[in-house]
């Protein structure tokens, strides 16, 4: 593995600092902006820890905080002890399906929080019901959205199956299937 080029740091700090304002902490942010670019793309954690100049206990707990996601997985290989750490295939996806899974739970809570408040001033469930119409509102309209993501994506897909042997890639700039 050769050492990163500064464009390479940069582009994971500015990767960091994007996760960051998201309320992630900068060092898992680092990890994925690294994981976005870095050859081979697995990496063990003394990989990691050594091109972004972290302890191993920090690339330790910035992994754990990011595979629950889906977005970072672990893999073993055969015969090795140590795991190793990549951008799952379809993470990005699942990440979102994730996020958007949790509307329906939200909006399900703003309705108890707007049952409790009925009988108060109008002002005071203002700011409840505004969150609630918006959550109402995205329960509604992301399926249709994700069902569109879906056919994007296999129209992609196959649009770039078509035009592999030729050098083109995909629309989105990807000639990976499944890194979207």
């Amino acid at each position: 593995m050769s050492s990163p080029t500064e464009a390479e740091l940069e582009f994971v700090d500015d990767v960091a600092v994007f996760f960051a304002r998201e309320g992630l902490p900068l060092i898992a942010g680092r990890v994925v902006g690294w994981l976005l670019i870095c050859d081979p793309p697995e990496q063990s954690a003394a990989e990691l820890a050594d091109v972004l100049r972290v302890s191993r206990s920090s690339i330790g707990s910035a992994t754990r905080l990011l595979t629950p996601s889906g977005l970072v997985q672990g893999v073993r290989r055969r015969g090795e002890r140590q795991e190793y750490f990549r951008i799952a295939a379809d993470g990005w996806s699942r990440m979102v399906a994730i996020r958007y899974a949790k509307t329906a739970a939200f909006r399900e809570l703003t309705e108890v929080g707007l049952r409790m408040l009925a009988g108060s001033a109008p002002e005071r469930r203002e700011r409840l019901a505004g969150v609630h119409l918006l959550y109402q509102f995205l329960e509604q309209e992301l399926p249709a959205l994700w069902e569109r993501w879906e056919a994007y994506l296999a129209a992609t897909d196959a649009a770039t199956d078509a035009g592999a042997g030729e050098g083109t890639s995909s629309p989105a700039g990807s000639t990976e299937k499944g890194t979207r």
